[in-house]
C-alpha cells in the first residue's frame, strides 16, 4: 500500500496536471473530497469543489458503494526484446559510412553494423555475414520478425529486418548505413538469434 507521503505526493501532481492542463473545473459545492482510484497507483481524495473531466474520470472505473479500493497493481516497465533493442541500435546508425572491416562504432561493414546492434542488446553474433547465415536458427524469409538477420548474396551480405519489408544494411564502399526494401537484392536466408 502506498504511504500517505507518495499518496499525498500523486494528488498533488495529479491537481497540478490537471490545472496546467485546464482540465480542473471548481464548483460550489459541500467541503467534502471526492475519492479518486487510479490503477497501479492507489486511491486519493481530490481536495473539495475539485472534479476532474469526463476524459480522465472515464479512464478509472467506479468502485461498487461501499466497497474497498483495489490494491494498486505492481509497476511493471515496458519490455523490449533482445531483437528490437538490436532493430533500435542500429537505427542509430542510419547514415553512418561503410568501410570494409569496421565494426563500429562510427563506421561499419554490413556484419559489422549487425553485430554491433546486437551487441548494444547484448547478445554476442559472430562477426562475419558467412558465419551470421550460419548462426541462430533459421526462419522462414516469409516468416520474418523484426531483427531478424537476413542474409543476402549467398551469405556474402547480411542485414536486419525492421519490419514492413525493409532491412537496414551497410551496403557498400560509398553509400552510407541505410534501410532498403529485402526484395531489392537477392536473399540467401534469415535466421533468428
Amino acid at each position: 500500500m502506498a504511504s500517505q507521503i507518495s499518496k499525498r505526493t500523486v494528488r498533488r501532481a495529479v491537481v497540478a496536471g490537471a490545472l496546467a492542463l485546464g482540465a480542473v473545473t471548481v464548483s460550489a459545492g459541500p467541503a467534502l473530497a471526492e475519492p479518486i482510484t487510479i490503477p497501479g497507483v492507489g486511491s486519493f481524495e481530490l481536495p473539495a469543489g475539485v472534479t476532474l473531466p469526463p476524459e480522465v474520470t472515464n479512464l478509472v472505473p467506479p468502485a461498487p458503494q461501499g466497497a474497498a479500493p483495489a490494491p494498486a497493481a505492481p509497476f511493471s516497465a515496458p519490455v523490449t526484446s533482445v531483437a528490437q533493442r538490436a532493430v533500435d541500435a542500429a537505427h542509430t546508425k542510419l547514415g553512418a559510412p561503410y568501410v570494409y572491416g569496421a565494426a563500429g562504432p562510427d563506421a561499419f561493414d554490413c556484419s559489422g553494423l549487425v553485430q554491433w546492434a546486437y551487441k548494444q542488446a547484448g547478445l554476442n553474433l559472430p562477426r562475419t555475414s558467412y558465419e551470421q547465415a550460419s548462426a541462430g536458427r533459421a526462419v522462414d524469409v516469409s516468416a520474418l520478425q523484426p531483427g531478424d538477420v537476413v542474409s543476402f548474396y549467398g551469405g556474402s551480405h547480411s542485414g536486419i529486418y525492421i519490419g514492413n519489408g525493409n532491412v537496414i544494411h551497410a551496403s557498400t564502399s560509398g553509400q552510407p548505413v541505410k534501410v532498403a526494401p529485402v526484395n531489392s537484392m537477392p536473399v540467401d536466408g534469415a535466421r533468428r538469434y
